[in-house]
């Protein structure tokens, strides 16, 4: 199982940046997939999924900001980032699950140990 993220960069305000999660190994369409983020000195945090049918979610934070969808023909789950505030600096990675719902988000939580995350800055 490999979950590949790739994207990250410098957010400017007003700005926008779209990450991508690729996922191979596994039948992709089968699994719910999530994003996940941690800054430096904090714990990783739960940001968004989206489920195998493709229904999101994410946390109050991001909501109405942030946009996942999944192109499963291509075995990639996205992540819009709009509108952002210095909270979202952070080392974002990917992971699978077998669902995700509004009140659990992910689950169970599984990443990929060779995953690196891709960091993305936000300036002030």
């Amino acid at each position: 199982v490999q979950l590949q993220a790739s994207g990250g960069g410098l957010l400017q305000p007003g700005g926008s940046l779209a990450l991508s999660c690729v996922g191979s190994g596994f039948t992709f369409d089968d699994y719910a997939i999530g994003w996940f983020r941690q800054a430096p000195g904090k714990e990783r945090v739960y940001v968004s999924c989206i489920s195998d049918r493709g229904q999101p979610y994410y946390v109050d934070s991001v909501k109405g900001r942030f946009t996942i969808s999944r192109d499963n023909a291509k075995n990639t789950v996205y992540l819009q980032m709009n509108s952002p505030k210095p909270d979202d600096a952070a080392v974002y990675r990917c992971a699978r699950g077998f669902y995700c719902n509004e009140r659990e988000g992910l689950s169970p939580v599984e990443f990929d140990p060779r995953g690196r995350g891709t960091l993305v800055t936000v300036s002030s």
